[in-house]
């Protein structure tokens, strides 16, 4: 193990969740809309994420919310593992508890969007902040994120829902992560991939977004079901 560099400590990590819990906190997609003397609470979905910016200011609105909610989920990610000087190693060369201190970072960020003390505990989907947070997981979590962002735009081009897409995008990433770790080189040569014991955290820690995800989208589900979820370029009649 490379044990080069600062160590964090667990008091380190706590204070770095706290930061990732804050920074996710903030509302950018009410701030932006307030700009434009716009309530986003009371327009389309009532959500406070980038889809609805979308629907209620432009696209091009709704894509810069999505840049800045994805942004403060990477932020402190980044800057955390850079300063346990752990940003870019392999899972192998990092002790277990700095694994799981690293990967609390985006759960942290999820839950400061999904329940931010500026919107009274409230708050959007976490997808953006969610995503923004594990591909700033260099390199464990970057491969199976990048999938998942495929796997996304793909199922929104045959559904034309982002509800659909951001659920099965969300619950891709703890799948791919597992399977990274089956499919892993028998001699143990790092290839991208990760060992069984360092996939065990990240695989709960996916999985813990992908639940909050797919929870917040749960009205999103139903409607589904029931055939009344909104598409993307179909206007409500």
């Amino acid at each position: 193990m490379d044990t080069d560099g600062t160590s964090f400590t667990t008091l380190h990590w706590l204070v770095a969740a706290a930061a990732a819990f804050a920074a996710g906190s903030i509302p950018f997609g009410p701030i932006v809309a307030r700009a434009h003397g716009v309530d986003l609470r009371t327009v389309g979905s009532g959500n406070i994420g980038a889809t609805n910016v979308g629907r209620a200011l432009g696209r091009g609105w709704g894509i810069l919310v999505y840049v800045l909610d994805a942004a403060k989920g990477a932020v402190p990610v980044l800057f955390a593992g850079s300063m346990a000087n752990i940003l870019g190693k392999q899972p192998e060369a990092m002790a277990p508890g700095e694994l799981w201190g690293w990967l609390s970072l985006p759960v942290a960020a999820v839950l400061g969007h999904m329940f931010s003390p500026w919107m009274g505990f409230k708050g959007g989907k976490g997808v953006a902040t969610g995503s923004g947070a594990m591909l700033a997981v260099w390199p464990v979590l970057t491969g199976p994120v990048v999938v998942a962002i495929g796997l996304w735009a793909l199922v929104l081009a045959v559904t034309r829902m982002v509800s659909v897409a951001s659920v099965v995008a969300a619950i891709a990433i703890p799948l791919t992560v597992a399977f990274s770790s089956v499919a892993r080189t028998g001699d143990g040569t790092p290839d991208g991939s990760l060992p069984l014991e360092h996939a065990v955290p990240a695989i709960v820690v996916t999985g813990a977004v992908a639940a909050l995800v797919v929870f917040k989208h749960r009205g999103n589900m139903q409607r589904v079901l029931a055939g009344t979820e909104s598409k993307v370029g179909k206007k409500k009649g």
